[in-house]
């Protein structure tokens, strides 16, 4: 089992920024390729981005690319998303996800229990 928790949300005005953090515990972190999706209220849940096993491979979804980047660091079981350049429609939960590399979200096997991301406008 891997237990994932993620923190770093909250509200921001349009054009800002915000750093989420995601803890891992459990099995070896870097076993896992990692992900962060995101949901709005009435939506399905979407890809944001993914980062392989060793942080050398990331993929992005075309609504974020250039403002928001995948990273890990390994020696403290955690990955990131720093978001930038913020618009209203990244309001969101956000939430990571431990599994196989890739942009579906049944490629997961473990998640986290989201952390709230509200951008104004």
């Amino acid at each position: 089992q891997v237990q994932l928790v993620e923190s770093g949300g909250g509200l921001v005005q349009a054009g800002g920024s915000l750093r989420l953090s995601c803890a891992a515990s459990g099995r070896p972190f870097t076993k896992y390729a990692m992900g962060w999706f995101r949901q709005a209220p009435g939506n399905e849940r979407e890809f944001v981005a993914t980062i392989s096993r060793s942080g050398g491979l990331t993929e992005y979804a075309d609504s974020v690319k250039g403002r928001l980047t995948i990273s890990r660091d390994n020696a403290k079981n955690t990955v990131y998303l720093q978001m930038t350049s913020l618009k209203p429609e990244d309001t969101a939960v956000y939430s990571c996800a431990a599994g196989s590399y890739g942009s579906s979200s049944g490629r997961y096997d473990y998640w986290g229990q989201g952390t709230q991301v509200t951008v104004s406008s």
